[in-house]
């Protein structure tokens, strides 16, 4: 269910779901580990706005945290870090953003349409999943690692 956190915790063979358990994130070195999906995350984008392909170039191209295996996160996994209970941004403080009203790329095709992408708005209220040109549009970029 999209703004509620679910938790699953395995205890003697049982398998408990907590819901509303906050997520944790810890911060190192420029990068924030999601700690219930062992994603790494960008914790600060660079202020730059970026059509889908050069999106996803900057992202391989990233040596953060002495890492170098950055990626452009798929539309589930950006959407995994907005946090509907905040309002401008969307995100937990432990990100930094550009600008509050932010829309973010993912790697993710729109099915239907294949000039399009996914992406997130970390705006007012949560956060908004959208479908934009991949070509003229410009968007904000947050690289991952992990996962997948």
């Amino acid at each position: 269910m999209k703004g509620m956190r679910i938790v699953v915790i395995l205890t003697g063979g049982l398998l408990l779901a907590a819901p509303g358990l906050a997520v944790a994130f810890t911060a190192s070195n420029g990068a924030v580990t999601d700690e219930r999906t062992n994603l790494v995350w960008q914790q600060q984008d660079d202020g730059q706005t970026r059509n889908w392909e050069a999106a996803i170039t900057y992202c391989e191209g990233l040596s953060l945290a002495g890492q170098g295996d950055w990626r452009l996160p798929n539309i589930k996994e950006l959407e995994s870090i907005t946090d509907d209970g905040r309002y401008s941004p969307s995100i937990d403080p432990i990100f930094t953003v550009s600008q509050e009203a932010s829309w973010y790329w993912s790697s993710t095709t729109v099915a239907n349409n294949v000039d399009n992408a996914w992406g997130v708005a970390f705006s007012s209220g949560p956060g908004q999943v959208y479908g934009k040109n991949k070509s003229p549009s410009y968007n904000y970029v947050r690289c991952v690692r992990g996962g997948q």
